[in-house]
């Protein structure tokens, strides 16, 4: 049936790692559970490395069946260069690849594009508007203006068109899935006529039953995903004095992953990237998770709060903005403001058994299947997409 036809484009999917990855493979695989016959298009896999997978290396483009569809994997010019021109390319000759592939090849009537990139989502509508499909926005991250309160843009010429571009995006889809409120506010203020969504970041997994590890002589504390500038791993690692009962354990590759692996300090590890399978079991050994950001930026909620969670493990949140709420209102955990490192340390230096006792494993992860429920949110997307 052509109405359970639909093309994702994403800049990440498997067998890259990461949030991103892991998200849009839930979607993808839950449409497919509901009847749905999925393509998928994307670069080829070279997230977060900048260098194209061995398996995939000299190839121009791949085209596999999966049990989901069918997966498209483009050229890219891969970068995870700090220089913003070399990124700029690398997001360029995906778009240029985009646009190749959607003048040879059959689209179905529905696209549902992953924005950001900025240049890559503005490609994905463009195209999509001029052969007439119903466009499905799904964003997550609030570009050109993350990366203004990340430091990594400044107002003028360069800003501005993305902010052109970005609105141009949204004022042309017809459904807009938003991953925290912030974004649905933001982008409502815009104007736009377009169907608004609040699609959080749910993992899907069955997690198993949590395991309390008796907190004797360490209290394990634990950090998995993208290790980068806007985590802030290293500064903090670097700034924080550990009580001697206390460690800090990292999982996880990124920008900083080299600057972590020579830190030289006690209670601090470096773990690098492992398997989320793997991971997942791992993590039973942690009394508590880490969720950090080196400043807030509007409209970002880190995914790292329901997958933690739904393992049971309680969270140490020091992100700000809207994940704070999600952390209160569910008891998942602690807060601390965001890039405060005073108020870190004072809240390491009072971390005792009797503290942890208060967001009991079982209990974080019985409030966290309840409230962050992927099938049913899943049901409500899709009604809206039968809807389109």
């Amino acid at each position: 049936m052509k109405d359970k036809e639909i093309l994702i484009i994403t800049n990440y999917f498997p067998p890259e790692k990461g949030a991103a990855s892991n998200r849009l493979f839930s979607l993808v695989n839950g449409l497919s559970k509901n009847e749905y016959h999925v393509k998928v298009v994307c670069p080829l896999p070279n997230y977060p490395q900048g260098k194209i997978f061995d398996k995939f290396k000299g190839k121009l483009f791949s085209k596999n069946q999966e049990s989901f569809g069918t997966i498209n994997r483009l050229w890219i010019w891969p970068s995870n260069s700090s220089n913003k021109f070399l990124r700029l390319l690398s997001m360029l000759s995906f778009s240029f690849s985009l646009s190749l592939f959607f003048i040879f090849q059959k689209i179905p009537q529905k696209v549902l594009i992953q924005y950001s990139p900025v240049f890559v989502g503005f490609t994905s509508v463009f195209w999509s508007k001029i052969f007439r499909k119903k466009i499905i926005l799904n964003v997550s991250d609030l570009w050109p203006l993350a990366g203004l309160e990340m430091g990594l843009l400044s107002k003028g010429f360069y800003y501005s068109l993305l902010s052109k571009m970005e609105f141009y995006c949204y004022r042309n889809a017809q459904l807009i899935l938003g991953q925290s409120k912030e974004i649905l506010t933001h982008i409502d203020k815009k104007g736009v006529s377009s169907t608004l969504f609040l699609y959080r970041n749910y993992p899907d997994f069955n997690p198993q039953k949590p395991i309390e590890k008796p907190i004797d002589k360490e209290l394990k504390i634990v950090y998995a995903g993208l290790t980068g500038v806007a985590q802030g791993l290293h500064k903090i690692c670097s700034s924080i004095n550990l009580p001697k009962h206390i460690s800090i354990h990292i999982y996880g590759t990124g920008s900083e992953a080299e600057q972590l692996k020579l830190l030289k300090k006690k209670n601090v590890f470096y773990h690098g990237e492992i398997k989320r399978e793997e991971l997942h079991e791992r993590l039973q050994e942690y009394h508590l998770g880490f969720v950090p950001l080196t400043n807030r930026i509007y409209g970002s909620v880190p995914s790292k709060i329901f997958e933690l969670s739904r393992l049971g493990i309680p969270i140490l949140y020091n992100a700000g903005g809207e994940g704070e709420n999600i952390v209160i209102e569910n008891q998942l955990g602690w807060i601390v403001p965001v890039n405060d490192l005073d108020k870190l340390q004072s809240f390491i230096d009072a971390l005792t058994l009797e503290k942890m006792a208060r967001f009991p494993k079982e209990q974080v992860q019985n409030n966290a299947v309840k409230h962050f429920d992927f099938s049913s949110q899943l049901h409500q997307l899709i009604e809206k997409l039968s809807t389109l």
